[in-house]
Formats: structure tokens, sequence, C-alpha cells
């Protein structure tokens, strides 16, 4: 008998799952609205400048703020300057170099801080000494830079040091080497010892064991340093327009001239452009993690620099 209730109650129960029941709607209070407006003017007040430049690039008018009309323009007349087009490649070529040169210092310094005991004098006299780096004024950078080059291009001898491209690609690494090498460090030290040391019992010589275990470890921090490193180099004016050298002008030092006579529609083209491609350096970073198995979270914070 109690066996025939028991199904029956059962029986009960499915029918009523089956039944779909009414959804009930969520009561949105007031603090999750207003933290919801919050964030939208957030991201307006961070994207709509950029959606403003992107409008104006297809200016036809003879100055950016003056709106005449919509067309391509400024995107021509941006290609067919050779002065734009140097200063843009002088800008990229500098990105590049500061980019590898940072990448490799810094990646090495990573691993070296966080390889060290931490309470070590050593490891917190370099690591005091790369915060100042990062907190220094640009201004100061900049003034202390520009005799060092001249001094190194004349009085001892080294007349690469007078070559703008190089200037800029050194000024540049220095200002960035801090930058990934903390990066990197944030990575390594959650690296097991015991892969290493695994390795070691196996007789994987020391190249081997920092090949094929260290370096893609650390791979996600090097690649979002790299790319920080690049947008940093593309984004430094100050320290570029003491450094540079007549014919060797990057671009934010050219449209920082340009504010003398007016802007034109042709920057925000150019602008528009160079934000394009640093949007496919972060996708192409990104899909690298992708393929290492990184989560969209790991994702997330590697390019956060966290």
């Amino acid at each position: 008998m109690t066996a025939a209730v028991e199904g029956i109650a059962s029986a009960i129960v499915l029918e009523e799952a089956d039944i779909p029941q009414p959804r009930r709607r969520r009561r949105r209070d007031g603090t999750g609205v207003a933290l919801t407006v919050w964030g939208v003017l957030v991201f307006a007040f961070l994207f709509l400048p950029i959606i403003v430049m992107f409008v104006y690039s297809f200016n036809t008018g003879r100055l950016l703020a003056s709106w005449k009309g919509f067309g391509f323009t400024a995107y021509t007349s941006a290609a067919q300057n050779p002065i734009i087009v140097s200063s843009v490649i002088t800008s990229l070529s500098a990105a590049l170099g500061a980019a590898i040169v940072s990448t490799i210092l810094g990646t090495l310094g990573g691993i070296a801080l966080a390889r060290s005991r931490a309470t070590s004098t050593s490891v917190i006299i370099a690591t005091a000494i790369l915060t100042i780096t990062l907190f220094t004024p640009e201004i100061v950078d900049a003034v202390s830079m520009l005799p060092w080059f001249v001094s190194l291009g004349t009085d001892w001898g080294l007349g690469v040091f007078n070559n703008g491209l190089v200037r800029l690609v050194v000024a540049h690494a220095v200002l960035s080497v801090a930058v990934v090498t903390f990066i990197v460090r944030a990575r390594m030290q959650g690296l097991d010892a015991s892969l290493e040391e695994a390795a070691a019992d196996l007789y994987a010589t020391p190249w081997r064991r920092f090949t094929q275990i260290t370096l893609p470890v650390a791979s996600p921090a090097i690649w979002a340093g790299a790319l920080m490193s690049f947008t940093l180099s593309l984004d430094n004016t100050i320290v570029s327009s003491f450094v540079q050298v007549p014919g060797s002008t990057p671009w934010p030092v050219y449209i920082f001239a340009s504010l003398r006579v007016g802007l034109r529609p042709e920057i925000a083209a150019v602008s528009t452009v160079m934000f394009l491609l640093t949007l496919v350096a972060l996708a192409v970073v990104a899909f690298v993690l992708r393929r290492g198995d990184q989560s969209a979270d790991d994702i997330a914070k590697t390019l956060a620099a966290g």
C-alpha cells in the first residue's frame, strides 16, 4: 500500500514538473539601474571622442572642426602627402623596434626577478629602480635623454645615436622595459618550479628547459608586454619631440606641430587608421592566446597587464 502511494505521488510530481511554470520577472532594484546607467556613461565618456574622430575623418572640409560634407577626401589626401606618410612610417618603425627591444630585455628581467628571492636586496633595488622609471615625469626623461644622445653621438663618437630612428627606438624602449618586466614577472611567479626540476631530472639542458617550458608558460605575458610597448611608443609625444632629428618626425609630434595652423581632416583619417591597426594587433594577440588554450578570463587579464 505504501509503495502504491509513493508511486502515485511520484507520478503527480513528474506531471507537475512537465507543466510549464510561469516565468517570474526579476525586479531590478534602484542600485542595479543606477550602476547600469553609470556604466553606460563611463563607456560613452571613453569612446565618444574616438567616434567623433572617426566621423570627422570623412569630412570634406578644409579644417577638421568645420563640417562640409561626407567623403573620402581626407584619406586620399593623407595617402598622397609625403610628410604624413613619412611620419606614420617613422612611428610604426620606432614602435616595432621599441617593442622588440623592450620585450627581449623585459622578458629576461621579469624571469630573473620571478626566480629570485623576493626579500633579497638586489631584487628590491631592481624593483625600486624599475618602479621609478614608471613614475618619472616624461618631461624629466626627455630632458635627460637629449644630452645623453648628443654626448654619445659627438663626444663618444657613436654616430649611430645621431640617427633619429635609433634615438626613438632606444628612448621608447627605455620607457617600456619596466612595463614588460612587471607583466612577465607577474606571470612567472605562478610557475610551478617542479616542472623545470622534472625536466632537469630527465637530463634536459638549461636551454631546452628555457625554450620548451619557461617561454611557453610566459608567452601570454610576453605578447601582452610587446603589445603594450608598441602602443606606448605610438602614443609618446614629449620624449619623441625632444630626441627626434629632422627627417624622422613621428606621427604624434607631427600632430602636435599641426595645432599651430589648425587640424585638418587628414589628421583624423590617419589617426583612425592607426587606431584600427591597434585593434588588429590586439585581436592577433587574443587569437594567439586562444590557440594556446587560454580562457577568456585569462586573455582579458593578460591583455590588461594583470
